[in-house]
């Protein structure tokens, strides 16, 4: 492609935002599921440890219970070996930190484990693309369990009770919901996409286009995934036909929104799947479906594509053991006797790239203070009765996934206490102790850590943008060879157009990586915007079914 070897200079430096990463957003449309699951998962493991008087085991239940926090954007087909992956990852991790600390004291040991551990959960976590909450409850659990006392002949007993509580959040998080109402992702995902062509249609535009764009490939990875078709999955698969239809019409009609809408509504609703008239070519495409179902790519082979040399995901990972050893040192030097806070925040500061990584500190760092302030008002309340600890743990656990979707420092508030008082379950502390401690490891973890992040560069973001750009320009080349010849198949174009809406969508997360990243090579902006325009436009031709295309004009667009 010779247009992306054009170069525009980007700023080395970028501003950093002050007040926007703090600014509220709307609640997640489905915020309710990991906060219900997680407390479920939870108090039952606690309140069988109270019955036994074993509160002090807790933190070993904790880690598998946690596991209910994941997976619940995904249909329950792969939602089941994804939770199942994660809690046997989580018992690695923590099994990994627990021999470590029967074996040694060292401090300096202790944290040159706890940053290779929490390295490692960030490579894999962003290689498959787990979602919320990533790597960071896993770097938690291994790096907290690091600075337990431990011997060598608890370690197996400890490690039954997080995989029998893991056990517990599978049932949870995987059964208890698909027996209520077993296509419910599919539904959130296909009405998301209706919803985001219905903002398109109403008010067309290059941005309300692209978001349309990516709802409805994500409609459709959802539905890939989900297993096999049953009536109302093709239901919803014809409504997600709909909803590309209209994204892709190059004059969207205004009055398709509210139909969408509607369609939305009853989708989410617990009612059966609305019924769509037919759309054009829908029993071909829905063909094309099903062979791309036999022929995607296994959760395997995107892992070690995550994990190849050159991938982009390394220097973030390299970011992660560089900054948490230095915060869980530079801590230790400062005599904090829980370093393994500071390891966990600077472990939760590293995003995509160094702007994003800047408002995750900034919202870190205030969630945390104003946590401890909660955490000081209540632990009077909590220290009353063991009862009251698990109830303020449950409330807190219930509160922070309610509210980390409006924004990540408010779910930190909510966080903060509930961390803090696990702790309790082993014994009470000195509250004085505590929250120093937490401050000034909140401090130092999130200096330290975004000052790794910005030393340790990540030049391969530009690399990901280019690849990107290549693999945009071969599926839309293919899309055009598709839309030329004689007669093509509905289910050819659709695979074709599945093709390049992904390329396009892959192509916007590069860039959008690239933009907030530092000490960048200069890429042209102009060849990115030029390949979604070109992209955009082929995708209404096959949208229409048209035969050939008009000739190719400047960029090779269609």
């Amino acid at each position: 492609m010779s247009d992306t070897t054009i170069r525009s200079a980007r700023p080395a430096v970028r501003r950093l935002p002050l007040t926007g990463p703090l600014r509220l957003n709307r609640p997640s449309d489905m915020w309710f599921k990991p906060a219900t699951s997680v407390v479920v998962a939870t108090a039952v493991p606690n309140l069988v440890l109270l019955a036994l008087g074993r509160l002090d085991l807790v933190m070993y239940t904790m880690a598998g219970s946690l596991c209910a926090l994941y997976g619940h954007n995904l249909p329950y087909a792969r939602r089941a070996g994804t939770v199942a992956g994660v809690v046997l990852g989580m018992t690695l991790g923590l099994g990994t930190a627990l021999v470590v600390a029967s074996l040694t004291g060292s401090a300096a040991v202790l944290i040159a484990v706890g940053a290779l551990l929490a390295a490692a959960q960030k490579l894999l976590c962003d290689a498959t693309r787990i979602g919320p909450p990533g790597p960071v409850i896993f770097t938690f659990v291994s790096s907290a369990a690091l600075f337990v006392p431990q011997t060598l002949g608890q370690v197996p007993g400890h490690l039954a009770l997080t995989l029998g509580a893991g056990a517990v959040a599978w049932l949870v998080a995987v059964v208890a919901p698909a027996l209520v109402r077993r296509d419910g992702p599919e539904r959130r995902a296909t009405a998301r996409a209706l919803n985001a062509a219905a903002a398109h249609a109403a008010d067309p535009g290059h941005t309300t286009r692209r978001a349309a764009v990516t709802a409805v490939h994500a409609a459709w990875q959802t539905l890939l995934a989900a297993g096999r078709p049953t009536p109302a999955r093709r239901a919803l698969e014809r409504l997600v036909v709909h909803a590309e239809t209209s994204v892709l019409a190059s004059e969207p009609d205004p009055a398709d929104a509210a139909r969408l809408r509607e369609w939305a509504r009853l989708t989410r609703a617990r009612g059966p799947v609305p019924t769509p008239p037919p759309a054009p070519g829908t029993g071909a495409e829905l063909f094309g479906l099903d062979a791309e179902r036999a022929a995607r790519d296994s959760g395997f082979r995107t892992l070690l594509r995550g994990l190849a040399p050159g991938s982009p995901l390394l220097p973030v990972a390299a970011r992660t053991l560089v900054g948490c050893a230095l915060a869980g040192y530079v801590c230790s030097a400062a005599g904090v006797g829980r370093p393994y806070w500071a390891i966990v925040t600077a472990a939760s500061l590293y995003q995509a790239n160094v702007t994003l990584s800047w408002n995750r500190t900034l919202q870190r760092t205030l969630g945390n203070l104003i946590g401890v302030l909660v955490f000081a008002a209540v632990l009077p309340v909590a220290r009353t009765t063991p009862l009251a600890l698990i109830g303020f743990c449950l409330l807190f656990g219930f509160a922070a996934e309610a509210l980390i979707t409006r924004n990540y420092w408010l779910g930190s508030v909510a966080v903060t206490p509930m961390a803090l008082l696990v702790l309790e379950y082993a014994g009470s502390h000195p509250a004085g102790e505590l929250i120093g401690d937490r401050v000034l490891d909140t401090v130092i973890g999130a200096a330290v850590g975004f000052l790794a992040a910005v030393l340790v560069t990540n030049r391969r973001a530009t690399g990901r943008v280019e690849r990107a750009l290549a693999a945009a320009e071969r599926a839309r080349a293919h899309a055009v060879r598709t839309l030329a010849a004689p007669e093509p198949t509905p289910a050819a174009l659709d695979a074709a157009r599945r093709r390049l809406t992904g390329s396009l969508v892959e192509l916007r997360e590069a860039d959008d990586t690239a933009a907030g990243e530092w000490w960048q090579p200069a890429l042209s902006q102009e060849a990115v915007l030029a390949a979604e325009q070109a992209g955009h436009r082929t995708l209404a031709a096959t949208a229409k079914r048209r035969g050939p295309t008009v000739p190719a004009q400047e960029n090779g667009a269609v």
